[in-house]
């Protein structure tokens, strides 16, 4: 997979994808990642990439041009271009899943007051991470790239995300390690019975039973 991000702000991203699981997915191959500063594509003679909106109102607003530009130089006929902005499809384990079968995404990070509205008209996708607002779309689209690349082929076991948060709409079991008594705390003798089955059927129960006290919603969605 490869993965273009468009940035005004490359240094963000240092440290996050050069540790652990990234790191390591970059290494083998098995993603490639840029971060790409779309202020290098701006025609201006000073790169400027943003203007004061149209009718007034507080902040600046990112410039269709330079973001278009940018998209339009890296888009292929296997590109999916995302938009991270609140007014996004809420974004949710299934979907990360769907775009861990992407050949390329391209990923653009708004930044500032918002973004010339005719850049919508340049994506496939408009994404949110949930419903608040941050300074700009860079942690979202990290968010996105961590939840993705951890799902593809070889990056880390199968089981580890199958049994993950969220699987089938499902929260995770409770895991325990040792010791087994710790101030008191005993671990389930069910997982010390080394009885695989009735482990998978409490593990079952207590993802059902976490969920309906934590998440009922996504029972009712299930």
């Amino acid at each position: 997979m490869k993965i273009d991000i468009l940035t005004l702000f490359p240094e963000m991203f240092k440290g996050v994808f050069e540790d652990s699981i990234l790191k390591r997915a970059q290494e083998s191959g098995k993603v490639e990642i840029r971060i790409i500063n779309f202020r290098d594509y701006s025609l201006d003679p000073h790169h400027k990439v943003d203007d004061y909106g149209f009718g007034g109102g507080a902040g600046m607003v990112l410039m269709a041009q330079p973001i278009c530009d940018a998209i339009e130089s890296l888009k292929t006929p296997n590109s999916k271009v995302l938009l991270m902005t609140p007014q996004g499809v809420p974004y949710k384990q299934q979907h990360a899943y769907e775009l861990a079968k992407c050949n390329h995404l391209i990923i653009v990070c708004g930044h500032y007051e918002g973004f010339d509205e005719r850049i919508r008209s340049f994506v496939d996708e408009e994404i949110s991470v949930g419903d608040y607002v941050l300074t700009g779309g860079e942690i979202p689209s990290m968010v996105i790239v961590d939840s993705v690349v951890r799902l593809l082929d070889g990056v880390i076991e199968e089981e580890s995300h199958v049994q993950d948060s969220f699987h089938e709409n499902l929260l995770d079991y409770p895991v325990y390690t040792r010791p087994f008594d710790f101030r008191g705390m005993k671990v389930p003798e069910v997982l010390l019975s080394g009885h695989h089955e009735n482990i998978r059927k409490w593990r079952r129960e207590e993802q059902i039973k976490k969920t309906a006290e934590r998440r009922p919603d996504l029972l009712e969605e299930r």
